[in-house]
């Protein structure tokens, strides 16, 4: 199974001058390749409006792409190429050819994202140029680099075209008999990091279709994002938040205000520009942590299946409509209140989270399933009820069953049930949800059975209508 590992890299002045300048000949090689796809697609296309006969257009070449954009490079490398803004020269030769080959790759999956979209048919945005901050990751593939000593906390290795060994700090062993495919450098706020892409043969290859789903081995998560809870699971219990923007937004803010008071190319603005690029390092980094620790939370409880919400991050964040009178003044639309939402839904960091669960889950033999949360933080999991229809309805308390349901654990319970093709189907007449195909009764006993487990003594609310 291929795995991850990043480290911390310690290089020494020279090492860091050549580095840098592989990160500037490949900018220039990928803003370089950009350019001529943009170019090509301004002389080659003509608007619909315009014919084709009657316009003259210039000698159409053939269209660029990976291939015939990397037969250019041993012509760049004959000699050294002249920046025409700057007048800077670059020794292609002195990158490594797969690195410059891995640049051309970037700039075909970039165009191929835009035009085409990935396996769900979803395009990205236009590509555009990078600039030294948006440019900071070189690929070396595995046999440019050899490992020269392992010791107890230090890795050596050897990069083809860098001069000395460089030092790796292992702050976690590396396992036995490990593959190395290749590396990548990535120049970060507060130095320099390398992720080692091994394949350990110790762990076996996961196949998510080996793993069935059954009640008793799968556990539903619902993105709870309300006070201090993070997720609830269909176990009856809540993971907490932690908020890490939240917390640290304050002190970006002073620090940002006074980086925009300084003036632009100055020591001073340099300075305080790397005092934030830190604390929002910082803020990634604590929100990384506490998404790791929380999906090995949830994998060290023994369940082989995760069920999830496959949420629409992008339309969870979108601004509200704007409201106009009849004199076409704004009206108030609750973009205020809406505006901290969207805040709290980058903050969460969801779709990071989600990613990262896949992955741990997979070293563990478990699975992740994305289902539709259409309808399941409102229906009452054990009766075909629509109960939680207000957001501020939290819990639910109920006579007949002396039972008191949390809103979160309920709809985390139901996600279980979609992802195992248990829950009723639902269907709108006139403006209503109507339950119109129920399977409630096969998992009446275990749905009770689950929130019984946590109840306190005494009820602390009254029957939410």
């Amino acid at each position: 199974m291929l795995l991850n590992y990043q480290y911390r890299v310690y290089f020494h002045t020279n090492q860091k001058l050549e580095l840098n300048s592989w990160l500037r000949v490949c900018r220039h090689w990928y803003n370089k390749q950009l350019g001529d796809r943009f170019d090509w697609y301004e002389h080659n296309r003509n608007s619909i409006n315009v014919c084709p006969l009657v316009c003259s257009l210039p000698q159409l070449r053939d269209r660029p792409d990976f291939y015939s954009q990397k037969k250019q490079l041993p012509i760049i490398k004959e000699d050294l190429l002249k920046v025409g803004y700057s007048g800077e020269l670059l020794d292609y030769k002195r990158v490594p050819s797969q690195t410059l080959q891995d640049v051309s790759k970037r700039v075909a999956n970039a165009f191929s994202g835009f035009l085409k979209g990935d396996c769900n048919g979803t395009c990205s945005g236009k590509p555009r140029f990078k600039s030294a901050a948006r440019y900071r990751t070189l690929r070396i593939e595995g046999q440019a680099i050899s490992v020269e000593r392992i010791e107890k906390d230090w890795l050596f290795l050897s990069i083809s075209k860098l001069d000395g060994w460089i030092k790796v700090r292992l702050h976690r062993p590396l396992p036995d008999g490990f593959i190395l495919k290749n590396a990548l450098l990535t120049k970060s706020a507060d130095g320099w990091y390398i992720t080692i892409c091994l394949e350990d043969p110790s762990v076996p290859i996961f196949t998510a279709d080996d793993v069935v789903p059954t009640w008793d081995n799968t556990v539903g998560l619902d993105a709870v994002l309300h006070e201090d809870d993070y997720l609830a699971t269909s176990q009856n219990t809540k993971l907490p938040a932690l908020k890490s923007f939240r917390k640290s937004e304050k002190r970006l803010a002073k620090v940002s205000k006074r980086k925009a008071s300084k003036k632009k190319g100055s020591r001073a603005r340099l300075r305080n520009a790397k005092r934030e690029a830190r604390e929002h390092q910082r803020i990634a980094r604590s929100r990384r942590d506490h998404a790791f620790k929380t999906a090995h939370q949830l994998v060290k409880t023994g369940k082989k299946v995760f069920i999830h919400e496959d949420l629409n991050l992008k339309a969870l964040s979108k601004r509200n409509k704007a409201k106009l009178d009849v004199d076409g003044k704004y009206l108030p639309n609750g973009q205020s209140a809406k505006s901290g939402l969207n805040k709290s839904w980058a903050d969460a960091a969801f779709g990071q989270f989600f990613t990262i669960l896949e992955y741990i889950a997979a070293k563990a033999g478990a699975r992740t399933i994305a289902v539709n949360p259409a309808y399941t933080s409102q229906l009452l999991a054990y009766r075909d009820e629509f109960i939680f229809t207000n957001c501020d309805i939290r819990s639910y308390w109920d006579e007949k069953e002396s039972l008191l349901v949390d809103r979160d654990v309920n709809a985390s319970i139901n996600i279980k049930r979609v992802g195992l093709g248990l829950f009723p189907t639902i269907k709108r007449r006139r403006g209503n949800p109507v339950v119109t195909n129920s399977t409630t009764n096969s998992t009446l006993k275990e749905v009770l059975k689950t929130l019984r487990a946590c109840q306190k003594p005494t009820p602390t609310c009254t029957q939410a209508v």
